[in-house]
Formats: C-alpha cells, structure tokens, sequence
C-alpha cells in the first residue's frame, strides 16, 4: 500500500474511457475547479479518422501511427512545461494508445507499431492518478447520438462494444499508476453539480488507496 502522503499529492491526472463516457467534459470541468493546465486529445486534427470509422481494415494503420506520434508530441511538450504548472488534467493517457493498437491492427502493421511505442513512452511522464470513467454501451450511444459528431457518424453499436470491453480488459490489469475506477453510467457529473463535487472529493480523498472502485448515486432528481 503505497504512503498516503504520495496518493494524497495529485498534481497530474488523466480522464480515461470509452468515446462517448464524458472524459472530455469531465476534464474541461476539473479545468476550471482547479485552474490547471488542460491537455485535450486532437482527434479532430487526425485527416485519417473519419474514414477509419466508415472501413477500419483500410486506414486503421494510418489511424493508428497519426495518433501515436500527435500523443507523443504532447506529452514531450508536457514534461518542459510541469515546473510551471500546479495541477494539470488530461482527458487521455499515453499507455492508452496501445488499446487501439491491439484492437485494430495485426500482422506486420501490429509487429512497427510495437516496435516503435516502447522507444516513445519510455521516458514520458506518467500521471499521478489515472480516473477511468467505466459505463453502459447504451449510456455511451446515447452520448455520442447527443452530441452528433460529424467525425462520429459512421460509429457502430459493434464497434463501441469491441472497444468498452477491450478499456475494461485494460484497466482491469493496469498497475502502471494509482487508479480510480468510476461507474459512471447512473450519474451526470456534467449538469449536476452535487454529481461533480462527490467525483471531485473521490478524487482527492486523502485515504483514497493504488487503485479503487467507485460506484456512485445520482443526485438526479425525476
């Protein structure tokens, strides 16, 4: 059990979850609370993600390999920028790259890819708490059905299957930081205040242990 002064001083966190779980929002939010540094994932810069979505077996490579290298870059502009910064939140972390990896490419595509993210993660910083954001493919369809993306049009019911079993697959063995799995699928921590602040205080809990399950109630009212 790591010494509770070391969990307790959170300066650097990732959001994790599937497309669709609110990462994004939750980190914008966590943002303004504590005036920190906000790292969004650029997936609208990637030129090939559109098309990933309509034929993966096409572009799942250049998909993959744009992804890699725009994370890596912010993540090295992160480490010459920490000394300055109090608290920082990310709505991804690095490791979660190979996720994609291993559900979308195979062969000698699978074989560069893992020859190449070794060299790049090494020596990039790691978060001080990594909060996956776990919930219901339906709650996850119906975020994404919401928010009406163009880049999302072509997404399947399939696909955000494949891919929430394997976050739950990855999470479920991760150990490479302290963890707080949420269920989020009951709560809105975006239009609910008292939503937020109970995410906020699991977040910073002072006897918060490595990696911990919470499983909140909604504050929803109807």
């Amino acid at each position: 059990m790591r010494k509770k002064e070391n969990i307790t001083k959170i300066a650097y966190i990732a959001v994790e979850g599937v497309i669709g779980a609110g990462k994004t929002s939750l980190a914008k939010k966590m943002k303004e609370r504590l005036n920190s540094k906000l790292i969004l994932e650029q997936f609208e810069v990637n030129p090939f993600l559109e098309n990933f979505y309509v034929d993966r077996n096409r572009y799942a490579f250049q998909t993959q390999m744009f992804f890699l290298v725009n994370r890596y870059k912010q993540q090295e502009e992160l480490m010459q920028e920490e000394l300055f910064t109090e608290h920082i939140v990310s709505d991804y972390v690095f490791e979660k790259d190979r996720i994609f990896a291993y559900l979308n490419l195979s062969g000698e595509e699978l074989k560069l890819y893992e020859g190449l993210y070794p060299l790049l993660a090494r020596n990039l910083r790691k978060p001080d708490l990594v909060v996956f954001l776990q919930s219901s493919v339906d709650k996850l369809m119906f975020n994404i059905k919401k928010r009406h993306r163009k880049i999302e049009r072509a997404l399947t019911r399939n696909y955000i299957e494949e891919l929430s079993e394997a976050y739950n697959h990855f999470f479920f063995r991760y150990n490479s930081t302290p963890l707080l799995i949420v269920d989020s699928t009951e709560i809105d921590f975006v239009n609910v205040e008292e939503d937020f602040e109970e995410l906020l205080k699991q977040i910073f809990r002072e006897d918060r242990g490595v990696k911990e399950y919470f499983k909140p109630e909604s504050k929803k009212v109807g």
